[in-house]
């Protein structure tokens, strides 16, 4: 897929608080597919539906790496209460059971993840000719004009400037 490059530079606005939710899973036993290969194709629904229900659910994007063995989402939240309310719908709570039930007697596969509250004004970001990229993904970028305020890290972590 072939994403078209923005050019110049663009940041995204910071003035509301974001949550960033890293999620991901290591397969320790490549050869045991039966019991990784469930864990690993229960991601798909789950982020169908969160692009599905995006507004109400308060999801904003997600960017993903695929490693050897280990895979990686980076999540964009607008609150900690519309992650942890996902968490208690039916299509994740499905999947975790799953999970919970097929690695409690197996080391085949691991899951992690992390959980960032980070407050407005707190988190910055850059992007020179990149296509949608990341938090420019989940938030509309902006265009960096000169004289605006935004030009440097230390510019942009303030919200007096949006």
């Amino acid at each position: 897929m072939k994403k078209n490059i923005r050019a110049g530079r663009y940041t995204t606005d910071n003035s509301e608080p974001i949550v960033v939710f890293i999620i991901g899973m290591r397969i320790n036993k490549r050869w045991a597919v039966h019991q990784w290969l469930p864990v690993f194709k229960a991601m798909p629904g789950m982020i169908k539906e969160l692009y599905t229900h995006q507004e109400e659910l308060g999801f904003l994007g997600t960017e993903n790496y695929f490693g050897l063995r280990t895979t990686t989402m980076i999540q964009y939240w607008k609150s900690t209460e519309d992650l942890l309310a996902y968490a208690k719908m039916e299509k994740h709570l499905t999947a975790w059971k799953g999970f919970n039930q097929r690695a409690r007697h197996n080391d085949a596969v691991g899951i992690y993840h992390e959980t960032y509250q980070i407050q407005a004004g707190s988190y910055e970001s850059i992007y020179v000719n990149m296509p949608s990229y990341g938090l420019s993904q989940a938030k509309a970028p902006i265009l960096i004009g000169k004289g605006k305020g935004k030009e440097t890290a230390k510019e942009r972590l303030s919200t007096t400037n949006s």
